[in-house]
């Protein structure tokens, strides 16, 4: 079985943690940081069950720039 890396932001929202997967919006929540990951993961092997080891998005450069606001 072939693993890879996603890009995933983990933001506060009311009382849950909400994790989304940048490269396809897959999402998930959890009661804690480690809970909404957690959940995340499973929510993306169910999502790529069915793909090709070589079908699989390669992940995409994830960056911030400073910005004079």
């Amino acid at each position: 079985m072939k693993s890879t890396r996603f890009n995933v932001v983990v933001q506060k929202e009311a009382n849950w943690y909400v994790a989304k997967c940048v490269d396809n919006s897959v999402a998930s929540q959890g009661k804690t940081i480690e809970e909404a990951l957690s959940n995340l993961k499973e929510a993306l092997e169910l999502y790529y069950e069915d793909e090709s080891p070589y079908e699989l998005p390669v992940p995409a450069l994830l960056t911030s720039v400073e910005v004079a606001v």
